[in-house]
């Protein structure tokens, strides 16, 4: 099977917007309609929590004919059009969608950070991991949420096998990211939000990426929006990831980042399981 992770920074900007952004946005969804995956998970959605109106979907359903999809937008008391999550999945697969509260501090909960899928044989989860923030404001409530996450997803390892994805919001190790030496005090990059990271893979999970690749340096998934440089002098980090549950690691045979272009923020992941 397989399987791709997207922050799009915008559904609406991405399926109707006028912008050169937009048209770059539009290429990417292109490359990953392309892949033919059985799941695409979407993060950042920033939809209202009615959805997509008539003309997004319309718009969707032109890139992505053969698939179903399910939503969780941000919804009170976190802000409107915030975060939100999105999983399509080709038709014909059988599933059922939970949208999971874990007890985070609010308003995290609201807002639309996560989607699980169960399907017969695991559990498919995405996840939009909350930054902290400008100047580290909301360092605290992000170590509560990834305690509360490693929880939740050891839940589900406990019953089924697990492939979870996402922005997770943390370059975890130095070689994850361009200039370490630069950015420890760096909202992604602290050693709280690592810990954190390294504590959930110890509840057994896998890092797809570095269980294939090793300690491959350069290899990034992200680029600053506003440092027009950071993608020509691929001064990048690794925040989105494919981590599967430590029983399924043998069958992982692609775990990679696909071409975004001159597109800066996020690119695609992708996962390939035999």
């Amino acid at each position: 099977m397989k399987f791709i992770s997207w922050n799009i920074d915008s559904l609406n900007a991405a399926l109707t917007g006028s912008s050169p952004r937009s048209d770059l946005s539009r290429a990417v969804l292109r490359t990953i309609a392309g892949e033919g995956a059985d799941i695409i998970a979407i993060q950042e959605t920033k939809l209202p929590a009615a959805g997509m109106n008539k003309k997004q979907a319309a718009a969707l359903q032109e890139y992505f004919p053969d698939y179903d999809n399910v939503w969780v937008s941000s919804h009170e008391p976190a802000r409107k059009g915030y975060a939100g999550t999105m999983a399509l999945y080709k038709k014909g697969i059988c599933l059922s969608a939970d949208f999971p509260a874990i007890g985070a501090p609010e308003p995290m909960d609201a807002e639309g950070r996560m989607i699980t899928l169960e399907l017969a044989d695991f559990y498919f989860n995405l996840v939009y991991t909350p930054n902290a923030g400008d100047g580290l404001r909301r360092l605290a409530e992000r170590q509560v949420w990834d305690q509360k996450y490693a929880d939740y997803l050891a839940d589900l390892d406990a019953k089924k096998p697990v492939i979870s994805c996402g922005d997770y919001n943390v370059a975890h190790e130095e070689i994850d990211l361009a200039h370490p030496e630069n950015n420890h005090q760096s909202a992604g990059f602290t050693d709280e939000e690592r810990a954190g990271f390294s504590h959930l893979l110890d509840r057994g999970f896998v890092d797809t990426f570095r269980y294939l690749h090793g300690d491959v340096r350069g290899a990034y998934s992200w680029w600053a929006q506003r440092i027009k440089t950071s993608k020509i002098n691929n001064s990048g980090w690794r925040i989105d990831y494919f981590l599967v549950s430590s029983r399924l690691k043998e069958r992982v045979v692609r775990s990679q980042m696909l071409d975004s272009g001159e597109r800066q923020d996020h690119a695609p992941i992708l996962l390939e399981l035999k």
